[in-house]
């Protein structure tokens, strides 16, 4: 078919969907755990007393009659399987009323649905076949295997669908939008050739309806299908133990909500899907072609109809179809806005603040010459057949869930990366991840924060936070973790930038409150918040302004690079584009999560820790209530020293990093500059004093005494050890090797023997004193450093994952060595190591220091001797 000058070539995929969700991508978000993340159609946990669907449900269906078929026809025979299955035999096709029954409980829209008992039917109009399809699967109710779910909302399936009829029969087929050529082209007829789509399923007709609609029995793709399956990867599902809740029918879509049960190599597994068949448009939007250099998600094709001399990859953005009223004008309301709606079951004191956070993405839209382009809805009261599962109504959803998170997840057409829908999901105990990190990160100079519970007009603006972030990625926006490295850090503190500019340039970095802002700067609680900020109307103008007489994508070239060249010269409008890699497999320093100021992460750094200090001593008084237990002064505890790690690990970012920015042919510059080695060096001085001298603040036994009996010393030695194995990860390792290898000048190098000497003296110094006496938690500092020398020098064997009860344990793959270089200059540090340890043995006063010390010797023999 044509999309503007392209032929889409047929073949088998899955759509691309996005979620981030605002504490990690489940990815995300994205795109499953993927790259993500977590895409929605419909309703992430389906009520079961949902709206009312388009059609009266208690009515039987009309009975038409059969145009030309006789009342007993028999069609042509296939061989083998069930209805549904591949290779299925077609059933002796029936009078219509003797199929779809008096009980039969019927929706009608996109095709109308037929419950009658536990069987279901899709009695599919003749105009819907060869049209584009899209079935999405999301779970309902799941059992959560990890930390990561499942859960309620997640993505267990998609795939694109296109009916064909051929006598007696429906093929289901999968078509291919990855490979595709100009239909100008002679290659095109090629392309098709090439990529037929596969028929992954049959669907015998059971009779004919009005208009020659075609009526099928679909309960066993949900009930006994593996292509369908919600029940696990690999996951065959029992139709003993399956069955259909319901059918809905829409417009633009068809849902399906059932229990399936399935045995996969993870053992056996129940859950509650809900499949969404989704029409994707019939007169495609024309895309846009992605861009490096600014943040979008996007769906990939190859091209095989250019005039270079290759297959070239084309990625298009996902994005809103936005038009306007008056093409004419500077800015004009758009012919159809983008609507989200406030999900009823949302607390009422919380619904002003959700309108808030959707509507303030409207200042962002007016840089792109929109106005009014978003706009929050209330869910209409006098419409009995509105429902949330209505792919036309997007909707920010509230979760019952004790998860502390939020997700984005939007689907979109895998042909143009148009979106579709960009349903939010707001779980209830986000509320709680917002009151921990608004303490942790600005208590120090917010007193409203220093009382529990917070009040509702703090705890709002924090929901309305979360809604702006998380619409964000319904709008095609990824994470820009870059954008806090990009503002001065003294403009941090000061009220008059705070109030033009905010703190951080976009919502979709991963940062969260001014933790900089000290007391003696004064500012206004307000602007301790994030805010749609200037990268945020730069990304909506470079993705959603029109490009007046461009008739395909190429004709838009010219103008979004000159746009995206702005970021030469305004450093706050560059992408991070390794913002999904994590900390350590991140090459840009700036690209940090949850960092504020990381442009000079020492500095940020030694701010935030005099924010930590003050707050420890306001832990008890802000958390202790007579009459309640010390579960909130131990959680505030912990999240405390949570956010102390992640402002040393901005430091650690230093080390082997490098400042980046993504450039295309024409652009002055290197994209990658190493950081120079005066900066690491100041970097491994504070990591020393800060991290590996104990942090002992901390150390509060009146706090300890009420929240856990060992006290402080493990929590400490885990932070400091999680720092310690993130400065030897591999990717930074071979970073600095790198670095060394091409760079002339090696007095500006910062080797990887230097790290390990100078990690050496920060966990080892007191084996040189005249008198070596070492502390308890030192000496847990030690061993720590014992276990990850050991690990990278003699890597463990990989253990078997476990399995669920009934399967066999899965085996893992052996972790990667570590560089040579850090193998190396570990075993030399050891060997050194040793030779400290022995001539310290002498000069100790105290049994637990002397018995720790001939523990390190044995350690380091044992990891020098290992093979």
């Amino acid at each position: 078919m044509r999309i503007n000058s392209y032929t889409v070539a047929k073949g088998v995929t899955l759509a691309t969907l996005s979620s981030f969700g605002l504490l990690g991508c489940k990815s995300g978000g994205a795109t499953p755990k993927s790259t993500s993340v977590k895409p929605a159609a419909v309703a992430a946990a389906v009520p079961r007393t949902a709206p009312t669907d388009s059609t009266d449900s208690t009515k039987p269906a009309p009975r038409p009659q059969q145009p030309g078929v006789p009342p007993v026809a028999q069609g042509p025979v296939r061989p083998g399987g069930a209805p549904g299955q591949p290779g299925a035999a077609p059933s002796t096709l029936k009078p219509y009323d003797q199929v779809i029954t008096k009980e039969a409980v019927t929706k009608r829209g996109l095709f109308a649905t037929h419950m009658i008992g536990t069987k279901l039917y899709f009695e599919i109009p003749k105009k819907e076949l060869e049209k584009d399809l899209q079935m999405v699967g999301r779970y309902v109710k799941t059992r959560a295997l990890g930390q990561d779910g499942p859960y309620a909302g997640d993505l267990f399936m998609s795939q694109t669908l296109r009916l064909t009829k051929r006598e007696n029969t429906i093929l289901v087929s999968s078509p291919n939008y990855n490979f595709f050529a100009d239909s100008t082209q002679s290659i095109s007829k090629a392309v098709e050739a090439a990529n037929m789509a596969p028929i992954i399923l049959t669907l015998p007709i059971a009779s004919y309806g009005h208009d020659s609609s075609m009526v099928v029995e679909v309960t066993s793709l949900f009930t006994a299908n593996p292509l369908f399956s919600a029940a696990g990867r690999g996951a065959q599902p029992d139709a003993n133990r399956s069955f259909i809740h319901r059918a809905a029918a829409f417009p633009e879509n068809v849902v399906v909500e059932g229990t399936q049960t399935g045995a996969s190599q993870q053992g056996v597994n129940t859950v509650v899907g809900l499949w969404s068949i989704i029409k994707l448009p019939e007169h495609p939007m024309m895309p846009r072609l992605y861009d490096q250099r600014v943040g979008f998600f996007s769906v990939q094709r190859l091209d095989f109809g250019t005039n270079e001399h290759r297959a070239v990859q084309r990625r298009y953005i996902n994005r809103w179809r936005l038009e306007k009223k008056n093409p004419n004008a500077a800015i004009s309301e758009p012919i159809k806005p983008i609507v989200y709606y406030i999900d009823p079951n949302t607390p009422d004191q919380w619904k002003p603040f959700v309108r808030a956070g959707i509507e303030a993405w409207q200042v962002a839209f007016e840089a792109a010459g929109f106005k009014n382009a978003i706009i929050a809805k209330d869910v209409p009261t006098d419409d009995p057949d509105w429902s949330m599962e209505d792919n036309r109504n997007t909707v920010v959803r509230w979760l019952p869930s004790p998860v502390e998170n939020a997700q984005g997840p939007h689907i979109n057409d895998p042909r143009t990366g148009e979106i579709l829908n960009g349903s939010i999901r707001m779980f209830h105990n986000i509320l709680n991840l917002q009151r921990a990190w608004y303490f942790t990160q600005v208590g120090a100079v917010d007193s409203r924060a220093q009382t529990f519970p917070l009040p509702d007009s703090l705890m709002g603006k924090l929901l309305q936070y979360v809604v702006e972030h998380e619409l964000g990625h319904t709008l095609g926006f990824p994470h820009n973790h870059k954008a806090s490295s990009t503002y001065p850090i003294d403009s941090l503190r000061s009220v008059s930038w705070l109030k033009k500019m905010g703190h951080i340039p976009s919502l979709m970095d991963y940062a969260r409150f001014n933790y900089l802002a000290q007391p003696e700067d004064k500012i206004p609680v307000d602007l301790l918040i994030p805010k749609v900020g200037p990268y945020d109307k730069f990304a909506t103008m470079w993705g959603y302004k029109p490009i007046p007489g461009a008739k395909t994508p190429e004709d838009e070239l010219k103008t979004l690079d000159s746009w995206a060249r702005m970021q030469d010269t305004v450093p706050w409008y560059r992408f991070g584009n390794s913002a999904e890699t994590g900390f350590n497999g991140n090459p840009d320093f700036g690209d940090a999560r949850e960092a504020i100021g990381d442009i000079d992460a020492v500095k940020a750094s030694t701010l935030g820790l005099k924010n930590i200090k003050r707050l420890i001593p306001m832990l008890i008084p802000t958390t202790v209530e007579t009459g309640k237990s010390y579960a909130d002064l131990a959680e505030l505890y912990d999240r405390l020293l949570g956010q102390w790690r992640l402002e040393m690990g901005h430091v650690v970012n230093i080390i082997g990093g490098y400042e980046t920015q993504m450039k295309y042919g024409g652009q002055k510059g290197a994209i990658y500059t190493p950081l120079s080695r005066a900066r690491q060096v100041e970097a491994m001085k504070f990591i020393t004093e800060n991290v590996f001298k104990t942090p002992s603040f901390f150390i509060v036994p009146e706090i300890s005494t009420l929240i856990h009996p060992e006290g402080a010393t493990s929590r400490i030695t885990n932070a400091q050890g999680a720092i310690l194995q993130s400065l030897f990860d591999g990717s930074r390792i071979n970073r600095l090797v790198a670095t060394e290898a091409a760079t002339s000048n090696t007095n500006d190098v910062y080797r990887v023997s230097e790290l390990v000497y100078d990690i050496h003296n920060g966990v080892w110094g007191e084996l040189k004193g005249s008198a070596v006496a070492i502390d308890v938690y030192r000496r847990s500092l030690q061993r720590a450093y014992l276990t990850v020398a050991g690990r990278i020098i003699s890597p463990p064997a990989p253990v078997a994952a476990p399995a669920m009860p009934g399967a066999p344990a899965m085996p893992r793959p052996a972790a990667p060595a570590a560089p040579a270089e850090l193998s190396a200059a570990l075993r030399a540090d050891l060997v050194d190591l040793r030779s400290e340890a022995k001539d310290a043995v002498g000069k100790v006063s105290d049994r637990e220091t002397r018995a720790h010390l001939l523990y390190v010797i044995a350690e380091v023999d044992k990891i020098l001797e290992s093979k």
